[in-house]
């Protein structure tokens, strides 16, 4: 039986949940270990869908602070509209009263409706066939350990980083849990966040930077083993950087999309 991406434990208020920052949540070197963005915006989505009772149709976090190892977030729930189809939900995370991630949501389902998506599953080979990657070898945080990662033996990851962009500005790996952990939107929410390490590949740069918010779209979750997370950025400048990635199931179903922008950092 698939366990839970994350401990998110109730309170007496039934909408109050609680989650402690383990080692296994956070990312950096040991110099500045923090909570993965991801996992905010994931505890965000579970929290509301758990509230709303209601599938996700989209979820958005603006990241205003760190949330440290060992500390505990609260994380509130408040549902300013419950309409026949859709609710509308706004989420706090906070340590205390510092508000580390805002987040908004909408959740709910309408049946009868085209079905239908636009994009295909890139040209990538299936996982069975591609390279184990780690680009996260170097921190503390033990998050990054809980994933595979896998990239085309040809993939512009496996490149020397040595500060030249690359042309197309896309990359794809194949992801999944080392854990028995289910696919579902609170995984999306965390695989969302990866737009970062595709600013770094794209930019030939040692490194990515800090998300400043990240939006996910959910079309529907489909059951897969692996998911492959298709990033393509957009533009760099003052700093900063954008872009969006698209999230498919082995057999080429588009199960969500992300967007991000993220304050460039890398290691020279």
């Amino acid at each position: 039986m698939p366990q839970p991406l994350l401990n998110l434990q109730p309170t007496a208020d039934p909408m109050r949940f609680r989650l402690e920052v383990t080692p296994q949540l956070c990312v950096g070197p040991r110099e500045h270990v923090f909570m993965f963005g991801g996992v905010g915006l994931a505890s965000a989505v579970e929290a509301a869908k758990r509230v709303a009772g209601r599938e996700l149709i989209w979820a958005t976090a603006q990241y205003l602070s760190y949330a440290r190892p060992g500390s505990v977030l609260e994380v509130d729930v408040r549902l300013p509209v419950q309409g026949h189809n859709i609710t509308q939900a706004v989420i706090n995370l906070h340590c205390g009263d510092e508000v580390i991630i805002s987040a908004t949501a909408a959740l709910g389902d309408r049946t009868g409706c085209p079905e239908h998506q636009w994009f295909d599953l890139p040209a990538m080979p299936p996982p069975q066939d591609c390279t184990d990657w780690m680009a996260w070898d170097h921190q503390t945080g033990e998050l990054m350990r809980r994933l595979e990662v896998r990239v085309a033996p040809d993939s512009v990851a496996l490149a020397p980083r040595l500060g030249v962009p690359d042309p197309s500005g896309r990359m794809q790996m194949w992801m999944r849990p080392r854990e028995d952990v289910a696919v579902d939107a609170t995984l999306l929410a965390l695989l969302g966040d990866f737009v970062p390490t595709g600013a770094g590949v794209a930019l030939g740069l040692d490194g990515g930077g800090n998300s400043l918010d990240n939006t996910l779209r959910l079309r529907r979750v489909v059951p897969t083993e692996w998911v492959l997370c298709d990033i393509q950025m957009s533009s760099a400048d003052r700093g900063f950087a954008h872009g969006h990635l698209r999230l498919f199931t082995q057999d080429g179903t588009l199960m969500a999309t992300a967007s991000q922008s993220l304050v460039l950092r890398w290691r020279k």
